[in-house]
């Protein structure tokens, strides 16, 4: 029987002790994600929180990032039960949930995103099997995907920061997931103009100590490679080191500024680009 958690690339590294680097999708379209898929990442997230990624497009990203050896990783835009059932549903390797404030929050994500007897997840979808492996049944998944699907919450709020120690012990939860503009954001140190308040990573090293004090892996979002090096070699297991949108934006003006001879082309400094 083919192994659902082999097939999961970055569970797979992470579990080596390795860093899984991968990027953002906000673009909807195959085509965009088998490009990001076939750039040496380790996951692509397709993002249903903030980018233009509705149902159906989830639905076309899914399978086309797996079918590169990649994991496709869905972030859903609310803690809700249905939610996590459609990403998983069509065949998500794992999900990012945002906004998280409590250990009840966590404990309802881990009950939503398991089968019983250890959650309350329905089955009855034909599709996310064979984003693992071709030759898996419905059987097999319903079997395997409790232990072979990445739960990865987002530690983004002050409440959540403040909890931080006691949502990383919760069963089930397998990556703390830093988003540093939101976290900057909730904890009144906003970043601006690309710049991190010391406050702001002194709270990401906080969500950074309380994953590896619980045996979990820590994730985070970067706008760039430069800081995905540097929070690779804080020992961050899991980073998102490009954004398709950011990564558009920022490869045509430079293009542009290169072939307009007026120098370097302006920096983008926010999330997504300016």
């Amino acid at each position: 029987m083919a192994s659902m958690k082999a097939a999961n690339r970055a569970k797979v590294v992470m579990e080596e002790g390795k860093t899984a680097f991968g990027c953002w999708q906000m673009a909807p379209g195959s085509n965009v994600s088998r490009t990001l898929a076939s750039t040496g990442v380790d996951f692509v997230v397709v993002d249903c929180e903030h980018g233009n990624m509705d149902d159906a497009a989830m639905h076309e990203a899914v399978p086309a990032i797996a079918a590169c050896g990649v994991s496709p990783i869905v972030r859903i835009p609310d803690n809700q039960g249905y939610m996590v059932k459609r990403a998983l549903d069509s065949g998500a390797h794992g999900i990012v949930v945002p906004l998280l404030y409590t250990v009840e929050d966590a404990k309802k994500l881990v009950k939503s995103a398991k089968f019983p007897p250890h959650g309350n997840r329905g089955f009855g979808s034909p599709f996310p099997q064979a984003r693992f492996h071709p030759s898996l049944g419905a059987t097999d998944y319903l079997q395997q995907a409790n232990d072979s699907i990445l739960t990865i919450v987002q530690i983004e709020t002050k409440e959540a920061l403040e909890n931080v120690d006691e949502i990383a012990a919760v069963p089930g939860i397998d990556v703390l997931f830093v988003g540093p503009f939101d976290l900057g954001n909730n904890i009144g140190h906003p970043i601006i103009e690309g710049k991190l308040h010391d406050d702001l990573h002194k709270a990401i090293d906080k969500v950074l100590k309380a994953a590896q004090g619980a045996g979990k892996k820590a994730g985070i979002f970067c706008s760039n490679g430069e800081q995905g090096k540097k929070y690779a070699d804080d020992g961050f297991d899991m980073i998102s080191a490009a954004t398709d949108i950011f990564v558009l934006a920022g490869g045509v003006m430079a293009s542009l500024a290169t072939a307009k001879g007026t120098g370097p082309a302006p920096k983008l400094t926010g999330p997504y680009g300016k």
